[in-house]
């Protein structure tokens, strides 16, 4: 069975900041549950239960440093206490939503319908109203784990222009455009300083071999080459910014 072990030797409550944890050699679920919990009765009970079942446990008796924790540990499940003493569990649920999916189970003293409506609608996967059996919660941190691992994983998002430096490529929605060595080098320039206002004079300076014996022109022919390039993958994208008397820019959320 896995404990938290202290200097002492002996199972050590959770308000005491643990050394390092040791999992057991349970069932194949290894998951670590943050417990977060301020009764200590209740906290020995989960994590007793938990380590026995084979989890992992990290436990915390106040809310306030549970998002920074979250930055720097790994966390599977988090068994959340509404009523805690420095923060509102609700609230802390939202914070944690804002930045971070982990599932998370609200444990509470109030078993009134309208408290498990608000918890389950800020983002709680379940809602176990105290007392309870430590079992029980055994089992639903299972069963949401479960619905976790089988939850359809979002593809990562794109941008809708891509630049494939080694390839000397630049895709829209994935599509290779099919560019001038003139195009590619101004292009590639806008889409690496997305809201960036680039003159005419900076981008032949930057572009051309010999941009003084290029017409000031010449960039607004290449960009008009590339709107109509990247409009005939995607006819309603217009991702360039035209700054009159001044250059072009790409948009910063194209």
């Amino acid at each position: 069975m896995g404990q938290t072990l202290h200097p002492a030797g002996k199972r050590g409550s959770c308000f005491d900041p643990p050394l390092f944890t040791v999992t057991g050699e349970g069932p194949s679920m290894k998951a670590r549950i943050l417990i977060v919990e301020d009764e200590p009765a209740i906290v020995d009970n989960l994590e007793y239960a938990l380590q026995t079942e084979g989890f992992e446990t990290l436990c915390r008796a106040t809310g306030g440093d549970v998002p920074a924790l979250l930055e720097s540990e790994p966390i599977d499940l988090i068994v959340l206490d509404i009523g805690l003493p420095d923060v509102n569990g609700l609230e802390l649920c939202k914070t944690i939503r804002q930045h971070h999916s982990i599932p998370v189970i609200f444990l509470t003293a109030r078993s009134e319908e309208i408290d498990r409506v608000v918890g389950l609608e800020i983002g709680a996967d379940d809602y176990v109203v105290k007392p309870f059996s430590p079992r029980e919660l055994c089992a639903r941190v299972k069963a949401v784990l479960r619905r976790a691992q089988c939850a359809p994983v979002p593809p990562a998002s794109r941008p809708p222009l891509e630049v494939i430096d080694h390839k000397h490529c630049i895709r829209c929605f994935g599509q290779p455009l099919e560019l001038s060595r003139y195009e590619y080098a101004l292009l590639k320039i806008l889409v690496e300083h997305p809201g960036q206002v680039f003159s005419r004079e900076h981008l032949m300076a930057r572009v051309w071999d010999d941009p003084l014996a290029s017409m000031d022109r010449t960039v607004d022919a290449h960009v008009k080459n590339i709107r109509k390039k990247i409009k005939a993958v995607q006819p309603e994208f217009d991702p360039i910014v035209t700054h009159r008397g001044v250059g072009y820019s790409l948009k910063e959320n194209p």
